[in-house]
């Protein structure tokens, strides 16, 4: 299931109305979709119960951390709003279920340095160091009048990062979000120069989810006696790592329920009989 991040440190970069609008799309193309709210402030929640119920359907989805969750039958598409500030491990657990992280940066100092931090944080993580999950920059806000696209366009390539394309200051996503649309759901009038700009950002989103999941490629690519899915949690592994293990990527936000012999330590192995004893060396005796 191809999974949707939209990830920034900085606050009111436009985090919320970017995922409103790439789940509503994905919606209108007839794709079965969930919108994530890894955010406090459930903002895109808020949108989801003014959205009329004539549009097209997007399924709502709240991270609970108390909670083991999965997605509904059917939904084959994910896309997640992510709070201002995510950073260490609760932007690792997002990073873990996702395909590709879209970055939504205003052209400022600040939002460019803040930008560069939570890049430079997310190319330690494992799967998108190893490219499994690929990050595109989107310019916010921007006026055409200016040369700020061409600021954040020279700035993401100073940081060897993908600039996928920008979106206009305008007040046409206030409005629409207002009332639960956005501009790619039917309604008048028809915002056609704001939609052109979007047809990068979609095409770069989707070409990097199209394929399958790595992580289904890998497993199918595992003989079957091989196979470790249905093993038991190990001892040394985290809650967070236990989802790897059990073959589902996004209940890595689930809390995993505390065992019940957790608190007894397992017996120690009995020796077969006839085995070949310790070498002395590696036995504890007791102090003289």
């Amino acid at each position: 299931m191809p999974v949707i991040a939209v990830i920034n440190r900085k606050g009111g970069s436009g985090k919320s109305t970017m995922a409103t609008h790439l789940a509503a799309w994905l919606s209108n193309q007839k794709i079965a979709v969930m919108l994530g709210d890894v955010d406090r402030q459930q903002s895109t929640r808020t949108w989801l119960k003014r959205r009329p119920a004539q549009l097209a359907p997007i399924a709502g989805w709240a991270v609970d951390q108390k909670n083991t969750l999965k997605a509904p039958a059917g939904i084959t598409h994910v896309v997640l709003d992510t709070p201002g500030g995510i950073h260490g491990f609760e932007l690792a657990k997002v990073i873990m279920s996702t395909d590709t992280v879209l970055m939504p940066v205003c052209n400022s100092l600040f939002d460019r340095e803040s930008a560069s931090a939570c890049l430079q944080e997310l190319r330690t993580l494992p799967r998108i160091a190893s490219g499994r999950c690929r990050v595109g920059v989107v310019g916010m806000r921007l006026d055409a009048r200016t040369k700020g696209a061409d600021t954040l366009r020279a700035w993401a390539e100073a940081h060897a990062v993908e600039f996928v394309g920008v979106l206009r200051e305008t007040q046409v996503y206030v409005r629409a979000l207002e009332s639960g649309f956005t501009i790619f759901d039917p309604h008048k009038p028809l915002q056609t120069a704001d939609i052109a700009q979007w047809e990068p950002i979609l095409n770069w989103t989707m070409n990097k989810v199209a394929a399958p999941s790595t992580l289904t490629q890998e497993v199918a690519q595992v003989p079957a006696e091989k196979r470790t899915i249905a093993a038991p949690r190990a001892p040394s592994l985290m809650p967070a790592q236990e989802s790897m293990v059990h073959g589902s990527r996004l209940t890595v936000f689930a809390h995993s329920p505390k065992p019940a012999n957790e608190d007894h330590p397992p017996a120690s192995p009995v020796r077969a009989a006839g085995s070949q004893a310790l070498p002395q060396y590696l036995l504890r005796h007791p102090s003289a």
